[in-house]
């Protein structure tokens, strides 16, 4: 299917299935929510058949552009049908597990993920190796049948919820550094899992510390071949940042046209309405690039350090905006619309940490793409 006809027919889908897929709660609602919202909207579209479009028929999906699925986040995040960030877990762990999942594995796992029936999570930071990780120290022994893995994974989003980890581990010695990390594929309710929610500042447990415990891994949930985890990490890390990002900015585009409709007369500055209106659409022009050069079998690497910074200084300008525009709603008022505001400006504070800080991003762009460095 072409991305005209795709667009034309999903939109009619959507307004013909409005009342179906709307959220059943005002405001952001509860993470639990949310999760609940996430999984219903995914099933309604896998089963009309959209949510397959864009994927590889191998893993149940019905072929075509990667761009279908681009734009069927964007849809949805633009109608506020799901919270754009946990709907783009999706397309973050699904790529990479086509990619080095053994075919049988992909093809029985990925379908359940796409149509909501299962969430993953993705188990890369440690206390202290958040953005090193090549310093990761949660490990994985041989054992008979497969691996034994001890160790703490932090920042872990949904893991409470998840049914499956994407888990890099520390198979080689530290000192090897990258050549000595393997990934798996893990169960989230393997014995020796433990979840512990972590409170952060705009209110939801979203993420979490994991702690394994002698945890069994089959060798058949190994991803790609023993000491290949860098490599697997490496190509996440570009989807994380190439379509997540697009839903993302889709997401933001939709609050700026909200915060004009919300602010009173004469609220917005508008030198700064202008500013933050610049940055929102360079990020949505640059990242639109990025979706065509997915779509046309380009690599992606380290220019998607590019996106990422735009994404988290669009994101912070556009809230900080909102501060000053309608400070009352985002400070005391208890009304969900406003809570939503709230949580927003408070989680954009995060905006250039996570998925790799503002500062890594752009040593990755002076280093690998202006060789302005050693690239160590």
């Amino acid at each position: 299917m072409e991305l005209g006809e795709f667009r034309r027919s999903l939109d009619g889908w959507l307004d013909g299935h409005a009342a179906a897929l709307a959220p059943a709660y005002p405001g952001a609602g509860t993470l639990d929510q949310q999760v609940e919202q996430l999984n219903k909207v995914k099933r309604l579209a896998y089963d009309a058949g959209w949510m397959r479009w864009g994927w590889p028929e191998r893993v149940g999906g019905l072929g075509g552009s990667t761009l279908l699925r681009a734009y069927l986040g964007e849809a949805l995040a633009t109608r506020d049908l799901i919270e754009s960030g946990l709907y783009s877990l999706t397309e973050v762990l699904a790529p990479t597990m086509i990619d080095y999942a053994r075919p049988g594995l992909a093809a029985a796992m990925v379908p359940s993920l796409l149509r909501g029936d299962e969430t993953w999570c993705q188990g890369f930071s440690e206390p202290g190796t958040g953005s090193n990780l090549g310093s990761l120290s949660c490990r994985a022994v041989r054992a008979p049948g497969g691996w034994t893995v001890t160790g703490q994974k932090v920042w872990t989003s949904l893991a409470q919820y998840a049914q499956r980890c994407v888990l890099l581990t520390r198979t080689g010695s530290v000192e090897s550094a990258h050549k000595g990390i393997t990934a798996l594929f893990v169960d989230m309710d393997a014995p020796g899992i433990t979840v512990r929610p972590i409170g952060a500042m705009h209110g939801v447990e979203e993420f979490c510390e994991v702690f394994f415990d002698d945890v069994t891994v089959p060798e058949e949930r190994t991803l790609g071949e023993e000491g290949q985890g860098w490599s697997v990490a490496m190509d996440i890390l570009p989807y994380e940042r190439s379509t997540s990002l697009w839903h993302r900015g889709a997401y933001l585009h939709r609050r700026l046209r909200e915060l004009v409709d919300t602010a009173a007369d004469g609220a917005i500055d508008a030198g700064a309405l202008g500013d933050v209106t610049l940055s929102v659409y360079a990020f949505r022009a640059r990242s639109r690039a990025t979706q065509y050069r997915l779509d046309s079998g380009g690599h992606l690497g380290a220019e998607t350090s590019i996106d990422k910074v735009l994404l988290a200084s669009a994101e912070q300008a556009l809230f900080d905006l909102a501060l000053d525009a309608i400070p009352r709603e985002i400070t005391v008022s208890d009304d969900p619309w406003d809570v939503r505001w709230r949580r927003d400006y408070l989680y954009s504070r995060a905006a250039t940490i996570y998925g790799g800080s503002a500062e890594i991003q752009r040593n990755i762009i002076a280093r690998r793409l202006l060789d302005l460095g050693d690239d160590r």
